[in-house]
């Protein structure tokens, strides 16, 4: 099942994006900050939301949504940002649900203009998925500045 995270699922957020920070980045992630952020979006809503994904009642997989204003298309873009499921549940087709509730969401929504999301330059399984999804990566290449 897909559904919007609650407040009870903050320390299942926390748990993934410590294990994504590590997997993906070799990064280490300060709790402290890390359980302030994820707290933050969920009282500021405006800000973004995030999506877990239950099997047998367990939250194995979460991804977090956040806006950008599109002054060409007039509408919201959604970002899917943060996609973590645990090992075991992977290869079942989780993100491909995740994505078809989000984007029935957004499909239903005047406002909202599209989805995007990035991805790292290795992660070849990950860009097949979405490709198969119907995303394509043809347009942008991401450049950040982090403090």
């Amino acid at each position: 099942m897909i559904r919007e995270a609650t407040i009870k699922d903050i320390d299942s957020i926390i748990g993934f994006q410590i294990r994504m920070a590590k997997e993906t980045e070799d990064m280490h992630l300060d709790p402290v900050i890390l359980n302030a952020g994820v707290k933050a979006l969920f009282e500021h809503s405006e800000r973004g939301r995030y999506y877990v994904a239950e099997v047998d009642g367990k939250v194995v997989g979460s991804t977090m949504i956040t806006y950008e204003w599109s002054d060409w298309r007039n509408a919201t873009i959604i970002w899917l940002q943060s996609v973590f499921f645990l090992p075991e549940f992977r290869n079942q087709k989780l993100f491909s649900k995740m994505y078809a509730h989000i984007k029935a969401i957004a499909e239903k929504d005047e406002g909202i203009g599209g989805i995007r999301l990035y991805v790292d330059k290795t992660n070849l399984h990950a860009q097949k998925v979405y490709r198969a999804l119907g995303m394509n990566g043809d347009h942008y290449d991401t450049y950040e500045w982090m403090k």
